[in-house]
């Protein structure tokens, strides 16, 4: 089968692999859509730690083909969507509810073989039932939802507070129509592409920013009268940091979710947190949250279509990963 091989910083391959089998406790999926994340190109530049050689691609879902055994709960035939993340359970952070913190967490797609190809064998308990007449492009996007959601989660927004959301990409465009359904009153997205800003008006942000271009510190503070109530950082960008930490309100919040690169420092100012009692949350991974994206997901609570750049096949993957994303470019979908 075709795979799309890390096998080293910076080199992003096409190989013909042996095709996995399900084994004990397994199932065999053949995927049917997989997303191109910003994670992806951090591993492939070495500023997120993976394994090598591994195949890259862990926001996927696919069609049940194979079930190893000890697996009852699958038939065969079945959509699925998968949680990458797998916790060993029994570690203090494990027992502690806190799967995303383990010890000994390995990622399909990050530390083993993943979704940028034809089959990939998954254990199945990370495997979540997704409608049989679901477009697979959809099931695709439960995984970045679900990482999504925990940032929600740890956001508390409350009906009628204000949210900004620092970032135009996929993530920053789910993050707009999550605080929209969580009852945020005033929804602020900060980017600088004019293509995002519009995607997000439509989306249902309330104002769009363009940092290059205004003073978006003194503008949040304009409309929300003193700043949000809660700041989401998804650019993993230190520029971003620093502002977002501005914009919160006396007493709000920041959420950290921005993958910024492993090793970069970013400068903050202690006494301003203190004064301000910023309350500074990351949001890490997707913990229990994996089955509630798949069931948003499967009612078609989101827009989904509008955050589909183009898909493409395995053979574009390499250029994708390997390169800056393209103007206006929000989500490439991969079809194997």
């Amino acid at each position: 089968m075709k795979a799309v091989r890390l096998e080293s910083i910076g080199s992003l391959t096409m190989r013909n692999v042996e095709k996995p089998v399900a084994g004990p406790g397994e199932l065999l999926i053949r995927v049917a859509a997989a997303g191109i994340c910003g994670s992806d190109r951090h591993m492939y530049k070495g500023e997120y730690p993976t394994a090598i050689p591994v195949t890259l691609g862990h926001e996927f879902c696919g069609i049940v083909e194979e079930i190893g055994d000890g697996v009852t709960r699958f038939s065969g035939g079945e959509l699925v969507t998968v949680d990458p993340n797998i916790a060993c359970g029994i570690c203090p952070a494990c027992t502690q509810a806190r799967p995303n913190l383990c010890e000994s967490l390995t990622a399909i797609g990050v530390t083993r073989d993943g979704g940028f190809a034809e089959y990939v064998a998954v254990p199945h308990a990370q495997a979540f039932v997704l409608p049989a007449n679901l477009d697979p492009v959809h099931g695709a996007f439960s995984e970045p939802l679900a990482c999504c959601i925990h940032a929600i989660d740890k956001a508390r927004i409350r009906a009628g507070e204000s949210v900004a959301i620092l970032g135009g990409g996929v993530i920053g465009l789910l993050m707009v129509q999550l605080a929209r359904l969580a009852g945020a009153s005033e929804i602020i997205l900060i980017t600088r592409q004019q293509s995002r800003r519009q995607t997000a008006l439509r989306l249902g942000a309330t104002h769009a920013f363009d940092p290059g271009s205004s003073d978006t510190i003194a503008s949040v503070r304009e409309v929300t009268k003193g700043g949000t109530d809660v700041v989401i950082e998804c650019a993993g960008v230190p520029d971003t940091l620093q502002s977002g930490l501005r914009i919160a309100r006396r007493g709000g919040t920041f959420v950290l979710f921005g993958v910024t690169p492993a090793g970069v420092e970013v400068p903050v100012l202690p006494f301003d947190l203190l004064v301000n009692e910023v309350d500074i949350r990351p949001a890490y991974l997707n913990p229990f949250t994996h089955s509630r994206a798949a069931a948003m997901v499967a009612n078609g609570a989101l827009e989904l279509d509008a955050l589909v750049t183009k898909t493409i096949g395995l053979e574009e993957v390499a250029d994708v990963v390997g390169n800056a994303p393209l103007p206006g470019e929000i989500k490439v979908i991969v079809r194997p």
